[in-house]
């Protein structure tokens, strides 16, 4: 074998490997079934570390119908199903990432509309009060504690698949696994600012997407 058949072996071995396996639909359909577990006891987990370390607010039945608290809502889940969908691509060698992106750039857009509606519509000497809000250090706190059930959940289908960039796979995962928590921990907070939503929230998803993609360099 030539030099240069030996310096391309081990690379066109890797590429027909990663092309049998997207080739493989039963690999496909079991990993789904995998992550779908995840999901289901990543949700559970979560629901039940909220239950232990909070309650709903007494007034959600009430507020629940305003549209600042929904808007919370409406960023959350459709972020937690993006980015799950997304967990489902990246897990598949060579798969396509679909909608998803798509999906995830509408919520960012959402995020952004209803910022600029909050800007718009409450005078600049309340922005601050918005900003800062009354549960900041909270929200940093018990949405990464939320969030570590269906992190470590992920992780473990992630290692079912055959992700190409680990390091990115546990980000994404994070980044899913603090939607999650970040919706049941929107059912306590008083906060209902988009402004608070927007920068404190998201704080707490890096703080979870970061520890994600360690634990992906880690253990993928």
């Amino acid at each position: 074998m030539s030099d240069d058949d030996s310096s391309r072996g081990p690379t066109s071995g890797t590429d027909r490997l990663i092309e049998m396996l997207a080739k493989d639909a039963g690999a496909w359909h079991r990993f789904g079934t995998v992550l779908l577990k995840a999901v289901a006891i990543g949700v559970v987990m979560a629901a039940v570390v909220f239950i232990v370390l909070m309650n709903p607010r007494p007034d959600l039945e009430q507020v629940i119908r305003t549209a600042r608290v929904l808007f919370k809502f409406i960023v959350t889940v459709p972020l937690a199903i993006a980015m799950i969908g997304l967990l489902d691509r990246i897990g598949r060698p060579a798969a396509p990432l679909g909608p998803w992106p798509w999906l995830l750039g509408g919520v960012g857009a959402v995020l952004v509309v209803g910022v600029g509606i909050e800007l718009a519509m409450v005078p600049s000497s309340e922005w601050a009060a918005s900003l800062i809000g009354t549960n900041a250090r909270y929200c940093l706190m018990f949405i990464p504690l939320i969030a570590i059930g269906p992190l470590v959940c992920f992780i473990v289908a992630l290692r079912q698949g055959m992700p190409a960039h680990p390091g990115l796979a546990g980000a994404a995962a994070g980044v899913a696994s603090s939607a999650i928590a970040a919706a049941f921990y929107a059912t306590h907070c008083p906060d209902d600012s988009p402004l608070f939503v927007a920068t404190w929230y998201t704080l707490a998803t890096c703080i979870v997407a970061i520890c994600g993609y360690f634990a992906g360099r880690r253990f993928l």
